[in-house]
C-alpha cells in the first residue's frame, strides 16, 4: 500500500457507533497506528453488537472505553469525568462509522452516552464518517441534520456511492479506511496551497500501434498520483489528467481518464486558464502513430511500416499561455541530469523543474530528486515518492510566496 505522511505524536479518539460498516473502523485504527498517531477507542453500545471491543483493543494496545464511568485505563484518572479528559487529552476526535442515529444526536446536542458525552465536550477538531443504507441517507432529516453539522463547523468525510450491505446500491458507503485516513492526514496538514487550483498529469500515454500493440512507457504514474495527494493535502483543489495506471484514484480528487496524448493536451487545455499551478508529471509520448491499424498486424513478411507524427509539448503550450499558471515540469534523464533539467527548465519557460534519473526512480516506490529553478539547484535526498511530492509542494508553496 501507500506510505503516507506520518501521524506521530498525534492523539486520536475514534469513536465506533453500530452499524456493519463498524468492521471497517478496524482497519481505520490498524492505519492510523501504522502512521504513528497515538489511537484510543471509544464504542457505543449497539458498536459492541458488531465488532467485539477486544478487537480494537488488541489493534490499539490499550482499553476500549464503553461507558461514561471510569475504567481501568492508566491514561485516564478515574475522576468520573472520562468524557472530559478523552477530548481533552485528544487532537481529534473521529467518528467511523457515523450511523443515521448518532448523526441525529449530535446534530441536536444529545448527550447520553460516553461518545456522544465526548462529542459535546470537546475542544478539538471533530471528523464523521456517514455509513447508512441508501434512503436513510437520502431521507431529508438526515440531510437537514447533516447541514447543521457542517454549519457547526464538523467535517464530514462521505459517504461514498456504492453496494451496500442490505444488497441495494447507491450513497451510503462509509469511505474506505485510506480514503479517511487521507483526510485525517489533511486536518493536520498546513494549508499550503489554500484556495489554488492545481492541475496535473501523471502516467503514461499509449499510443496505438493496432488494437494490440502501441508505444508507452514503464511510467507507473506514483509520482504523479502522489504529487496530486500532496497538493490536496495542502488545501488545494485538485484535478488530476491520468493515463493508463493501475493506482487508485486520490481521495478528493478530480480524476480524469485519458490513454493518449493528444487526449491528455485536450483536458489540459480546457482548465489550464483557470489554474494557479500546472504539475506536468505524466511521462508523454514524444510520437504517435499516424498510420495505426484497425485489425490485428499479422507477422506475414517483415516489420510493418508505422510512420509517426509528434505529439504536442503539454508543458510547453500551457507555459506559453497569455497568462500561464504557475508551471511545473518533471525531467527523467539517463544521464547529465543538471544540464538537461536547466535547459528544460529554460527552453519551456517554466518555474521549476523536478529532476530525477530514470535508473534510480522508473518502478521504484523511493527515489531522490533535484529542483532546478531561478535560484539554482536543490537536492533532496532519497525518500519515498510520497515524501518526496510532501516535499515538493512545499517548495513550490515557497516559490509562489516569493512572487
Amino acid at each position: 500500500m501507500d506510505t503516507f505522511p506520518s501521524l506521530q505524536n498525534k492523539s486520536i479518539l475514534l469513536c465506533v457507533t453500530g452499524g456493519i460498516a463498524a468492521y471497517k473502523a478496524a482497519e481505520l485504527l490498524r492505519l492510523l497506528r501504522k502512521t504513528g498517531a497515538q489511537v484510543q477507542v471509544a464504542m457505543t453500545r449497539s458498536a459492541t453488537r458488531f465488532v467485539a471491543p477486544l478487537t480494537f483493543q488488541a489493534l490499539s494496545g490499550q482499553p476500549v472505553m464503553l461507558e461514561q464511568l471510569p475504567q481501568h485505563n492508566e491514561n485516564i484518572p478515574e475522576n468520573g469525568m472520562s468524557h472530559i479528559t478523552l477530548s481533552r487529552q485528544s487532537d481529534l476526535l473521529l467518528v467511523a462509522p457515523a450511523s443515521a442515529n448518532f448523526l441525529a444526536r449530535i446534530a441536536h446536542g444529545f448527550a447520553d452516552d460516553l461518545v456522544s458525552t465526548a462529542v459535546l465536550a470537546r475542544d478539538c477538531p471533530l471528523i464523521v464518517a456517514p455509513a447508512m443504507n441508501r434512503q436513510m441517507w437520502e431521507n431529508p432529516t438526515t440531510q437537514r441534520n447533516i447541514a447543521q453539522l457542517k454549519e457547526d463547523g464538523i467535517e464530514v468525510i462521505g459517504p461514498g456511492c456504492g453496494e451496500q450491505a442490505c444488497g441495494e446500491t447507491g450513497e451510503g458507503r462509509m469511505f474506505e479506511p485510506a480514503d479517511i485516513l487521507q483526510e485525517v492526514i489533511a486536518s493536520f496538514t498546513p494549508d499550503l496551497l489554500a484556495g489554488k487550483q492545481v492541475l496535473l498529469t501523471a502516467g503514461a500515454t499509449f499510443e496505438p500501434i493496432d488494437p494490440v500493440r502501441g508505444i508507452s512507457n514503464i511510467s507507473s504514474g506514483r509520482m504523479g498520483y502522489a504529487m496530486a495527494r500532496a497538493a490536496r493535502l495542502a488545501g488545494a483543489r485538485v484535478t488530476l489528467v491520468s493515463g493508463p495506471t493501475a493506482l487508485p484514484h486520490p481521495a478528493g480528487v478530480e480524476t480524469i481518464a485519458v490513454h493518449r496524448a493528444l487526449e491528455m493536451h485536450e483536458e489540459v487545455m480546457k482548465r489550464a486558464a483557470v489554474s494557479d499551478i500546472f504539475i506536468a508529471v505524466a511521462a508523454v509520448a514524444d510520437y504517435r502513430v499516424t498510420n495505426a491499424s484497425a485489425i490485428k498486424i499479422k507477422k506475414n513478411g517483415g516489420p510493418p511500416s508505422i510512420e509517426l507524427a509528434e505529439n504536442p509539448d503539454i508543458l510547453a503550450t500551457v507555459a506559453a499561455l497569455p497568462k500561464p499558471p504557475f508551471c511545473v515540469g518533471f525531467a527523467a534523464e539517463s544521464e547529465k541530469l543538471a544540464e538537461h533539467a536547466k535547459e528544460k527548465l529554460l527552453r519551456k519557460k517554466v518555474s521549476l523543474i523536478v529532476g530525477n534519473l530514470v535508473q534510480e526512480a522508473m518502478g521504484q516506490t523511493s527515489s531522490s530528486v533535484t529542483l532546478f529553478d531561478a535560484n539554482g539547484s536543490h537536492d533532496l535526498p532519497r525518500a519515498s515518492k510520497e515524501e518526496q511530492a510532501t516535499r515538493i509542494v512545499k517548495h513550490i508553496a515557497n516559490l509562489l510566496a516569493a512572487t
